[in-house]
């Protein structure tokens, strides 16, 4: 009796230690499935291609233009006036607080035009003088690079506009003519960007530029070199091409000359 009682707890105890020591083996195995996970799959902001915000305030650092805090929030920069109650021609002050929500009593007006004096003398490339013209309205766009579309609009994957590679340098050129709202790198995923004003209704933009050859209130020509293909706030050398009508991104290649 006594042997069989030592041979069963003996029994019991090595049971113990392997149950024990499976459970532990299975702890960890899921803990280190979880720190995988967890580090594979860390949140990532994706700033090139932001979601509208209607909610909040934001506070104007240096060369910030209510254009530029718009576009940050994938906003109508006349929306923004109204509720904050800045009328043209949209100065602000560093420390100025934006809200990004509330109340406004405003309707926009398509007969509004660019109102804007040349600062200088524009120089067209002549290079783009033959090519194809395509007509939006009272807006008529050009391709703002040669190269080859690598990325195309996409409400799914939250693509704002298009992607031009093209090599570094390349000429970057206004889409049509318009005034420079913005010319900075001042928006975080954009790099150097560049936008212009064509109407009340349309804004372009050009991201990524390796140099900006326009200042804010330069009046440009459509086919105007504005920039150059650059890598600034991107892992590739591209253009990012963007057009907002009324402050909602709308497809580019439904507005640019078929190729």
């Amino acid at each position: 009796m006594t042997y069989k009682r030592c041979f069963f707890t003996d029994f019991c105890h090595v049971a113990t230690l392997f149950v024990t020591s499976y459970k532990g083996l299975i702890l960890s195995l899921m803990l280190f499935i979880a720190g995988c996970v967890s580090h594979n799959h860390a949140p990532v902001r994706d700033l090139e291609k932001p979601q509208k915000v209607s909610w909040g305030q934001h506070r104007v650092i240096k060369g910030e233009t209510l254009y530029s805090i718009a576009w940050r929030y994938g906003r109508d920069y006349r929306d923004l006036a109204a509720i904050n109650g800045i009328g043209a021609p949209y100065l602000l002050k560093p420390g100025q607080l934006i809200r990004l929500h509330g109340t406004k009593n405003y309707t926009p007006s398509v007969k509004q035009t660019v109102a804007v004096k040349p600062k200088r003398t524009s120089i067209v490339n002549k290079a783009t003088e033959q090519n194809k013209v395509a007509v939006a309205g009272p807006v008529q766009w050009r391709w703002p690079a040669r190269g080859r579309v690598v990325g195309t609009f996409s409400k799914w994957a939250n693509n704002k506009g298009i992607d031009i590679a093209a090599p570094k340098g390349t000429p970057v050129l206004a889409a049509a003519a318009g005034s420079v709202v913005y010319a900075g790198g001042g928006l975080i995923g954009y790099g150097n960007l560049v936008i212009i004003k064509h109407d009340a209704r349309y804004l372009s933009a050009y991201a990524h530029n390796q140099r900006i050859l326009v200042s804010e209130k330069d009046f440009v020509k459509a086919g105007e070199k504005i920039a150059e293909i650059g890598s600034t706030g991107s892992n590739n050398v591209k253009l990012h091409f963007e057009i907002r009508k009324n402050g909602d991104p709308v497809n580019p290649l439904s507005y640019l000359p078929k190729q």
